[in-house]
């Protein structure tokens, strides 16, 4: 069983508001597979990268319009380095 995606998208949506555009038109224009596109609506892939900046750029839209990822817990900060000569 794949797992799912944390990455979430409004990729049907902006099909939708775009004319009404098939996902095998999306894919065309962002030069994937049908099956690529139906993935990455469904959250079931992330795309790369590369694939994220063309799908939202077909849209004329920011990255973070197009794709969302949850705000996680904040990492915990580094330790600062020593200081030269062992001082603190």
């Amino acid at each position: 069983m794949v797992k799912a995606t944390s990455i979430t998208n409004s990729i049907r949506g902006l099909r939708f508001e775009h004319g009404e555009m098939t996902q095998a038109d999306l894919a065309r224009q962002v030069g994937v597979t049908r099956q690529t596109i139906i993935a990455i609506e469904q959250g079931r892939y992330s795309p790369s990268l590369e694939v994220a900046f063309q799908i939202a750029r077909v849209f004329n839209r920011p990255l973070d319009e197009v794709f969302q990822y949850p705000a996680g817990p904040t990492p915990p900060a580094s330790p600062a380095p020593p200081t030269p000569g062992g001082r603190s």
